[in-house]
């Protein structure tokens, strides 16, 4: 089966138009600067493949056209995006009144890589704003005379997520090196799990009052 992409003008156009809005702190990027100063470098390249392993899944249901589905349902995507901002806010809350352990990413490497990659997968996939965004920006760069919309838009996805997975990674390493010089300070280290948490609340107030679909 031939692969069909958008021609070169309309793909020069989405990677501009992709890079400005991927540079753009959003949600997500604070997720990674958080988790990135909070518990180094490794913790935030965990939590970026994480995003956007779920960014895919957004991705496949644009491209079927599933999101259409989400958009035209104001039960469903109310669902969706409470479910996700109640998972932000026990993120937070569970930093602020949990017990204060230290995280040692040398010992039991594989379990907290694995909750730091589940948070952050559930974090996005249940961000109903992500899939209402591919369903409305990916096909203002497809060249339907090329036929095979649903192709083009999954390529164009798949760029996306590329491009976002890479920037983010830049977000995690400037932030891990931040969160290196913060953990000298003994007032950030005295705080830290309060920033932490009211972040991780405030991400998930913001996901649940921010509008809704027919903005």
């Amino acid at each position: 089966m031939e692969i069909v992409i958008p021609g070169a003008s309309s793909l020069g156009l989405f990677i501009v138009a992709a890079l400005v809005l991927l540079v753009t702190p959003g949600p997500a990027v604070l997720y990674i600067v958080a988790r990135s100063i909070e518990q180094g470098r490794l913790a935030g390249f965990v939590s970026d493949l994480g995003i956007h392993s779920a960014t895919l899944v957004h991705v496949l249901a644009a491209s079927l056209g599933l999101s259409a589905l989400l958009a035209s349902s104001a039960l469903a995507f109310s669902i969706v995006k409470f479910a996700g901002a109640a998972y932000l806010i026990w993120i937070g809350l569970k930093k602020i009144f949990g017990k204060v352990a230290p995280i040692d990413l040398g010992a039991g490497t594989n379990r907290v890589s694995y909750r730091l990659f589940r948070d952050g997968f559930i974090v996005n996939l249940l961000n109903p704003k992500t899939a209402l965004f591919f369903l409305a920006f990916l096909p203002q760069f497809v060249d339907v005379g090329r036929g095979h919309v649903a192709m083009q838009i999954a390529f164009l996805g798949l760029l996306f997520t590329l491009l976002g997975f890479i920037s983010d990674g830049c977000y995690a390493l400037a932030a891990s090196a931040a969160g290196g010089w913060l953990k000298r300070s003994k007032t950030y280290l005295n705080v830290e799990r309060y920033v932490s948490g009211v972040v991780f609340i405030g991400l998930g107030l913001t996901a649940a009052f921010a509008g809704n679909h027919r903005k």
